[in-house]
């Protein structure tokens, strides 16, 4: 899809609807895992296997990061009919993610434990929580090939293959979770092996995909290596990404203590399932700040700065929108949705603790990363990390250190404690898309005068000059 011409709304959805179904279809994966553990796993399976999101995004999201940066400079290098340089962007992508994988890999498999007691994970939960992520761990260059190979497709406005690969994975994951779990009585570890097995498979089909292309993206296993100005390139995008995303997991992991502070595997896993729910609402607004990201760095390599501001409002309409609406469903279906996950009421009531709280705000966690997607398409990455630590990880830091801990100190009920726990999402997104906002402005008007005095408006254009 050149996205440097033609209707953009409509081009929008027809790039993120792909991406909504490849996000679900992910979620449904790991929504599997729990359902599965939670019906026919042990007592403790469901709070163990649910409570190490965080942890697995904070090791992860570096890395991810960098996949970020790949599609940003191989979209970038697209809309400037830059062929040759597309093509070694995409050759170095796929050796970052090798190595990333197998660094990624190695470190979580023996970090795992320590970082599970520095999470104040209780003693009934902890030993099954290591086990599931060190096997999640032992699939990280699986997990990275593909998640790398899917970056460069959406790069040029291909959201339709990975969606294909992840459909034919994921009825491998959860056709073995059930094998796994319910015939051959595996537990946490089943529905991890479950999980590897699938990200392998999708890794196979994206590299195929690759190997079979025309055309620059078009992957020859020969020339896979590193070309040094595109991994610099990359690395100005994408390590301020990860970085952020792992500072964001760092708060969410201090949260995740918060919660098993109270030392009720119940909380847990009702806060886990709450999560997972809501998981579904970030997809569909994640994939509207994917096309922010895809669109805004085709036409800023191309220098057409009217579109970008045109792609900026039809992603902030289209992510409120999305949003809100479903925000509003699961809010009125909380229960019910609950319930697929856990019989226990205890977990249920939980749950519904966290969702009355974060389904109807959560659309402006949408509008903050449609934001950040903007920043990130013209190149200007370290901004919304240095905004997104100060306004979403620090504020929420101190509000759990200070406001929070004097609120539990009042020994008011733990579904009030959470209550008040939870707030502290809404405020920061607000804070933070207000100032992502600002500096969006900025830096779109530095660019534009740039270009009116005939200076190169971004790296692309300068390289090329």
């Amino acid at each position: 899809m050149d996205m440097t011409q033609g209707p953009i709304f409509s081009n929008i959805v027809k790039f993120t609807i792909p991406l909504i179904l490849t996000g679900t279809l992910q979620l449904l994966y790991n929504a599997a895992d729990i359902i599965v553990v939670g019906k026919y796993g042990s007592p403790n399976a469901l709070a163990a296997v649910s409570s190490t999101g965080a942890l697995i995004n904070l090791i992860v999201n570096v890395f991810m990061g960098l996949s970020i940066g790949s599609s940003v400079l191989v979209a970038q290098y697209f809309g400037a009919g830059r062929r040759r340089d597309m093509s070694e962007a995409v050759h170095t992508s796929i050796a970052i993610a090798l190595i990333s994988g197998f660094v990624v890999g190695i470190f979580g498999f023996f970090a795992t434990r320590t970082m599970l007691e520095w999470m104040s994970s209780p003693e009934d939960v902890i030993d099954l929580s290591a086990l599931y992520v060190k096997i999640f761990f032992l699939g990280s260059p699986a997990n990275m090939i593909y998640n790398f190979g899917a970056s460069i497709l959406r790069a040029v406005g291909d959201t339709k293959r990975p969606l294909y690969y992840l459909m034919f994975s994921g009825v491998i994951n959860v056709v073995m979770n059930l094998v796994f779990v319910i015939g051959f009585h595996l537990d946490v570890a089943g529905v991890a092996l479950a999980t590897i097995i699938s990200q392998l498979v999708s890794a196979i089909l994206i590299i195929i995909c690759l190997l079979r292309s025309e055309g620059a993206v078009k992957l020859y296993i020969k020339k896979i290596k590193i070309h040094w100005k595109k991994l610099g390139k990359i690395l100005a995008v994408g390590l301020p990404a990860g970085i952020q995303g792992s500072v964001f997991s760092i708060s969410n992991v201090i949260i995740q203590s918060s919660i098993n502070g109270f030392g009720v595997p119940a909380i847990m896993g009702g806060n886990g399932a709450a999560a997972n729910i809501e998981g579904f609402i970030y997809n569909a607004m994640n994939s509207v700040y994917q096309a922010a990201i895809t669109f805004t760095g085709q036409n800023y390599g191309a220098e057409k700065f009217k579109r970008i501001k045109a792609v900026m409002f039809e992603c902030v309409a289209i992510v409120f929108t999305v949003g809100f609406g479903l925000g509003a469903l699961a809010k009125i279906f909380s229960t019910q949705l609950l319930g697929l996950y856990t019989d226990n009421p205890q977990e249920v009531a939980f749950g519904i603790v966290r969702m009355n709280v974060i389904c109807l705000t959560y659309f402006t966690c949408g509008l903050m990363d449609v934001m950040v997607g903007m920043l990130r398409g013209i190149g200007r990455s370290l901004i919304p990390t240095i905004d997104s630590i100060l306004c979403v990880c620090g504020f929420r830091i101190v509000w759990i250190f200070t406001y929070f801990a004097s609120f539990k100190a009042t020994g008011a009920s733990p579904e009030e404690c959470l209550r008040i726990l939870y707030i502290s999402y809404p405020i920061s997104w607000v804070m933070a898309f207000l100032v992502h906002l600002a500096c969006f402005i900025i830096f779109y008007r530095i660019a534009v005068k740039k270009s009116k005095e005939g200076k190169a408006p971004n790296a692309v254009a300068a390289e090329e000059a």
